[in-house]
């Protein structure tokens, strides 16, 4: 199949932030064409965003329902290939199951569904349809975390024991969900983002790089979560103690009260031989420490970067020195998920590069983990077992 791949989006309509970065970032390697959506619960502002992008009328809808019914009306060759979910959390879960459903693939923001219930559900779907269904927890599509990610599989850290991911920002510090602030109200709403506020938000995404770098499964946690703005009905802090398989131990912390931070995601791994250390921040590098040697700055971009790591290789766009970072990280889940699609309805086998994005696995895993720690944390910070799912 010699064509781009056909997008409609649900959601990230005006205001939004996510939504923007979607669409920028599968447009980003000329493979994926945005030609269709239902992007607001307000029809006048899906139709309003819809103009803004000289989008066809007529696949401009009024909410996802009739875009699903819209679509299928028409011939195979025009209608979308994909949707990609970018609404609150509380939407996640029946529009991803619709489409997969009505035969469509699906990349979904995270965390994946309300309920690690609706999780196991919605993975029994998309088994049974054999449709694509990504993830977008983007920060695993940095080439620099897909490289440590290759060092730990490699052995050049030795033993791993411990493991430290913290996700700081500071953005929350003040309740301006009460000020109208869009991106804050429906963040901070159970109905909306689900039983956890931060450690939903951002405590998945800092879930979800430990497991994926290290290639193990966090199996128990003891966790506190805070809420320190006053009156406030979901955590704002999050602090949780982990362990992983093999008797890894960590140390998990996400914050949305921490004032002076931005995006502060960054995590360290230690093993018997090595560390390594990296930060969303400066996604371009990462810190190599060798136990008897000095520490190495690791560079995106240069070729032994790729001698190490195919996928970090892959990854990368533009030559050393020229910084990639938040959309690439995005395009580069983008861009596996469209060529994914398009060996399966070619019939065709999927490599481990190309397949190298989240998809349904991981978005039970987070919701296993969201789980876990809000369960803890009503416990009295008891040691709380993860299901092994």
């Amino acid at each position: 199949m010699k064509r781009k791949i056909r997008m409609g989006m649900v959601g990230g309509g005006p205001g939004a932030l996510i939504g923007g970065v979607h669409r920028m970032a599968a447009a980003l390697d000329g493979k994926i064409e945005l030609v269709a959506g239902a992007f607001d619960i307000d029809p006048a502002k899906s139709r309003q965003l819809g103009e803004e992008l000289f989008l066809d009328s007529a696949r401009v809808y009024d909410n996802y329902q009739a875009m699903i019914d819209g679509e299928k009306k028409l011939a195979p060759d025009k209608r979308i290939d994909f949707v990609a979910v970018c609404t609150p959390n509380n939407w996640h879960f029946p529009i991803a199951r619709d489409f997969i459903e009505a035969g469509f693939h699906v990349m979904c923001e995270k965390p994946m569904t309300m309920s690690l219930a609706e999780a196991l559900e919605l993975r029994q779907i998309v088994e049974k349809s054999g449709r694509v269904f990504g993830l977008m927890h983007n920060y695993t599509g940095y080439p620099m975390v897909k490289l440590a990610k290759d060092l730990v599989a490699s052995g050049e850290l030795g033993t791993l024991r411990k493991v430290v991911a913290i996700y700081p920002q500071g953005w929350l510090a003040r309740p301006i969900e009460r000020e109208g602030q869009q991106q804050a109200s429906w963040r901070t709403d159970p109905k909306q983002s689900g039983a956890g506020g931060c450690v939903g938000d951002i405590g998945s995404h800092a879930d979800n790089l430990a497991e994926y770098i290290t290639g193990l499964k966090l199996t128990e946690v003891c966790a506190d979560l805070t809420s320190f703005v006053e009156n406030r009905a979901l955590d704002d802090d999050c602090n949780c103690l982990v362990r992983f398989e093999n008797g890894v131990k960590g140390v998990i912390y996400a914050s949305q009260i921490s004032i002076g931070e931005e995006n502060g995601l960054s995590i360290w791994l230690y093993g018997s031989e090595a560390s390594i250390e990296w930060h969303q921040e400066h996604p371009n590098q990462l810190l190599f420490k060798p136990i008897d040697g000095q520490t190495q700055i690791m560079s995106r971009g240069n070729g032994y970067i790729g001698a190490k790591s195919p996928a970090a290789a892959r990854g990368s766009r533009i030559p050393a020195g020229h910084p990639e970072g938040f959309l690439e990280a995005f395009a580069n889940h983008y861009r596996n998920f469209a060529e994914t699609i398009l060996l399966k309805e070619a019939g065709a086998s999927v490599d481990s590069l190309v397949g190298d994005f989240p998809q349904i696995d991981e978005g039970v895993r987070g919701m296993a983990f969201i789980e876990a720690v809000v369960a803890s944390a009503k416990a009295g910070s008891a040691w709380t077992k993860l299901p092994q799912v």
